[in-house]
């Protein structure tokens, strides 16, 4: 029918013409974009699966970063404990050339002196060791949780110091007495005739534990006169055959006072007069031979180890070779961390991967099929607009009849 009031072509054409712009709209936003899904009413399913996926492809790449700093906190421990190699390896070198009974007591405290400061440099190490203020080599039973997306991979620390590893080698205390008689020289008059002949056998013993046979001075020559410091410090160290004896300058007191020392230093117990023989001379007793700051109870080394004999060397050697399995263990323990942390990391790396895989072929789009379609839009957009400019045209028509 040809009306003018109604033009029910032009209507359908519009309404088809609309569908036609607003697919051709669609694909133009797609291929610009590069997603099929650009919001909820594309496709509201797929866009929730495609969130979720996102969110776990971002945790599986922090997941695989994760791991990789592992690696650095574990590397960074492993190349602490190489250079402790170096230093055990010089500890045992050491330790076997102290074994060898050759050398003298100046030569042990040498070789004493760098063990130890052996000793306190792999402890140095150990505590200084550090990756983001995490240790691993400073004590045991610290965990560092690696957390690997869905799964944890619990390191632990272990201690390397000296004392971890039974090397501690401090100095060892030397048995050290002072008597409590001041004289103002060393030449004065340290002991009258009358102390001296006091003692029937008119001898002065005294005994350290470590260095085996006692001391047994005879002052008998100086029954009759006494002896000055000076004197009584040649004749004990003439029969102790080492410097046991000093004259030894009291600054606090301006005065010289008798100062015995071990040969050895180690766990010493001086013992005095215990020879056998009756009434020796004790010096007017223990009792003056004064205690605290000026008199030192002998100690053996602090820790475990000492080179100070060749006994107690050929212990050191074994337990520095002890500390070296030790330290072995715990950096393979580091290796094979390390090698698990990589393999996690590339497993992480893959899940990422095949994941964004998935992601990609719910939520980009296919470009060949969408030009198609816009091609195919493109087609009916114009040829709506062709047909709705003809069904413009049909009221004009109505127009001839009325002329």
């Amino acid at each position: 029918m040809l009306a003018i009031k109604s033009n029910l072509m032009a209507d359908n054409a519009a309404r088809h013409l609309g569908r036609s712009y607003n697919a051709l709209s669609k694909s133009v936003e797609r291929l610009s974009s590069g997603l099929r899904i650009n919001s909820s009413k594309d496709d509201a399913a797929g866009l929730a699966v495609r969130e979720l996926i996102r969110a776990d492809v971002a945790m599986f790449k922090q997941a695989a970063r994760n791991a990789m700093d592992g690696i650095n906190l574990l590397q960074t421990a492993e190349g602490a404990m190489a250079s402790m190699d170096e230093i055990l390896i010089r500890m045992k070198e050491l330790a076997e050339q102290a074994s060898n009974d050759t050398y003298s007591v100046k030569q042990r405290d040498i070789m004493d002196e760098e063990f130890t400061q052996l000793s306190e440099e792999i402890t140095r190490i150990a505590t200084s060791t550090k990756y983001n203020e995490k240790q691993l080599l400073n004590a045991a039973g610290t965990t560092v949780a690696l957390h690997l997306g869905t799964g944890v991979i619990n390191v632990t620390s272990a201690d390397m110091t000296a004392t971890g590893l039974s090397l501690d080698s401090n100095a060892a205390v030397t048995e050290v007495w002072k008597h409590s008689v001041y004289k103002s020289s060393a030449d004065d008059l340290y002991l009258a005739a009358t102390d001296i002949a006091a003692g029937v056998t008119d001898q002065f013993v005294f005994e350290f534990s470590v260095d085996g046979a006692p001391v047994d001075v005879d002052l008998n020559g100086y029954a009759a006169t006494g002896i000055s410091l000076n004197d009584l410090v040649t004749e004990i160290n003439t029969a102790a055959t080492y410097a046991a004896a000093t004259a030894v300058y009291d600054a606090d007191y301006g005065a010289y006072r008798l100062h015995l020392t071990a040969q050895t230093a180690g766990d010493t117990t001086v013992t005095w007069g215990d020879v056998g023989a009756d009434n020796v001379l004790l010096l007017d007793g223990d009792a003056d031979w004064v205690g605290s700051a000026p008199m030192t109870d002998g100690s053996a080394a602090g820790g475990s180890v000492s080179l100070a004999s060749a006994t107690a060397s050929q212990a050191a050697l074994l337990a520095v070779s002890t500390a070296i399995e030790d330290k072995d263990t715990y950096r393979a323990k580091l290796g094979y961390w390390m090698n698990r942390l990589e393999a996690a990391a590339t497993v992480l790396e893959i899940q990422s991967e095949n994941l964004s895989a998935a992601e990609s072929r719910i939520s980009d789009v296919d470009v060949a099929t969408e030009m198609a379609a816009m091609t195919r839009n493109q087609v009916l957009a114009q040829s709506g607009i062709a047909m709705l400019g003809q069904a413009n045209m049909m009221p004009q028509m109505a127009l001839r009849l009325l002329q």
